[in-house]
């Protein structure tokens, strides 16, 4: 059986506020752990004003402290944005703080602009030392050696299982290479998934936190009565792609009844690319389609995204999604 977790990227409606979006977020996390889904993931992005999980590792606290069971997490930390050991003291201490509930997924893309990026106080050549700022986060969290003279307190012994998250093959090999969990990003970038996933299968090394391969794949997922009212609360997805090839990364914006009256013929063909992963319609609409792509994939685990305008519909959408989870 395919585990079934949520990615929420704690998504602000317009007219509403950033801690309307945080208590939704909250209310969201202990629905889905009640339907048994495993994971609760944020992911952090900066200067977005529809998006309010810049302060990553807060949210998450925010969530875990509310809820009693599900694991929660990065999807992901720009490991780029931040030294390995501050990372390692704030995951440290939410794993002091959550024994055995937490997750660190690991990004290499900064998770903005690049006026932002510098306002982050980021080196540009952040980038390229990923590989090596991986493996100095995972020794921060591993026992302390004799002698060790820089330890991340908490963080010291606590080995928070650690992710690798990605859209190209970089992110396949350096997971595959190092042993570790590797989630694809093909809720919005799926043009490399399939490689991606040969990739890490083929070069899977066993470690200590992983003895064989396990891959997730990001998706879209939105299940509504019928297919029409599924695909009307869609277009507030819709609507944001298009808002990013627009430069306008605003407040997500409410459905519309056709979509077609929103976007060019060139920014339907690109949104649509970039949503390639989505399964949308009515539970048995989206089984059909959930069920052939986790025969094409073979993936381990699906992290669903679902970022509605209505609360009332994600929290439904999710429970109509529980609902046929024990038939994929």
């Amino acid at each position: 059986m395919t585990d079934f977790s949520v990615l929420d990227l704690v998504p602000v409606s317009d007219g509403k506020t950033p801690g309307d979006a945080l208590q939704n977020a909250k209310h969201l996390a202990q629905h889905v752990e009640a339907l048994g889904f495993k994971r609760y993931w944020v992911a952090e992005h900066h200067n977005m004003v529809g998006i309010a999980s810049a302060a990553t590792s807060v949210v998450i606290g925010f969530i875990a402290g509310n809820t009693k069971t599900i694991r929660v997490g990065a999807g992901g930390i720009m490991l780029p944005n931040h030294s390995p050991l501050v990372i390692a003291e704030q995951f440290g201490t939410l794993e002091s703080l959550y024994p055995g509930r937490i997750d660190l997924g690991l990004g290499r893309a900064p998770g903005t602009d690049r006026q932002t990026w510098a306002a982050l106080r980021v080196d540009p050549s952040a980038s390229d030392r990923f590989p090596q700022d991986v493996l100095e986060l995972q020794q921060y969290l591993s026992a302390a050696q004799p002698g060790q003279p820089i330890q991340a307190v908490p963080g010291a012994g606590t080995n928070v299982p650690l992710w690798i998250l990605g859209s190209s093959l970089f992110g396949a090999h350096l997971a595959a290479v190092l042993g570790l969990p590797y989630a694809f990003a093909s809720h919005f970038a799926p043009g490399e998934l399939m490689n991606a996933l040969a990739v890490y299968r083929e070069r899977f090394e066993p470690s200590a936190q992983l003895a064989e391969p396990h891959a997730m794949a990001g998706v879209n997922v939105i299940v509504a009565d019928t297919d029409a009212e599924a695909k009307r609360l869609f277009t507030s997805i819709q609507q944001r792609f298009v808002g990013m090839l627009r430069n306008d990364r605003g407040y997500l914006k409410p459905p519309i009844e056709d979509i077609e009256t929103y976007w060019t013929p060139a920014e339907k063909i690109h949104a649509q690319r970039m949503l390639q992963c989505s399964f949308v319609g009515s539970p048995e609409t989206v089984k059909a389609g959930l069920k052939a792509f986790i025969a094409e994939t073979q993936v381990k685990e699906l992290m669903v995204a679902s970022a509605l305008y209505e609360h009332e519909a994600r929290l439904k959408s999710h429970a109509l999604l529980a609902g046929i989870m024990s038939d994929l």
